[in-house]
């Protein structure tokens, strides 16, 4: 079970003021943007993993304000001080933006400090829509240098993704 994230220690180094409502972390940014971040436990039988999920509920376009991937990275920090586990994201495919999507959430963590405490790695699943059309799904992998299980981690990933993969239905 995913512990509480201490809402004081985010808001100590987070630009924008982020509230909790009980299922979401929830801030709002000077455009008037309202992001909502949750959490939701894997059932991944190797190891304990939680979907990292970032939305913007309202879908407005949002113009390019470093504060906001600041105050996700608070998010993402606090997450891992009291929780050791791994996060895993997948981008949403709305609007078919996820390509964009992906590589925005990788420039915001890439950081040489996030590179120096995370290993991060992202990979393409191909598949279908709804109507049957070819899509490419991103999905990421971050997990902290020091987990105990950091190979294990990375191998277990990297085989679920060749298998969605290679495997469709």
């Amino acid at each position: 079970m995913m512990k509480s994230l201490n809402i004081e220690a985010i808001n100590l180094h987070s630009p924008y003021i982020v509230g909790y409502d009980g299922k979401a972390f929830i801030f709002v940014t000077d455009s008037g943007i309202t992001y909502r971040v949750d959490f939701e436990q894997d059932n991944n039988p190797f190891f304990v993993a939680y979907w990292f999920n970032l939305a913007n509920p309202d879908n407005m376009k949002s113009p390019n304000d470093i504060k906001i991937a600041q105050t996700v990275i608070c998010i993402i920090e606090e997450f891992f001080s009291v929780n050791p586990e791994v996060l895993l994201y997948m981008c949403s495919t709305d609007n078919s933006q996820q390509a964009q999507r992906a590589r925005l959430f990788l420039r915001w963590f890439n950081g040489y400090e996030q590179q120096k405490r995370y290993v991060i790695k992202s990979s393409e699943v191909r598949g279908e829509d709804a109507n049957g059309k070819p899509i490419t799904e991103y999905v990421a992998l971050i997990v902290q240098r020091t987990h105990p299980q950091l190979e294990e981690i990375v191998y277990h990933f990297n085989c679920e993704i060749a298998m969605f993969n290679e495997f469709k239905p």
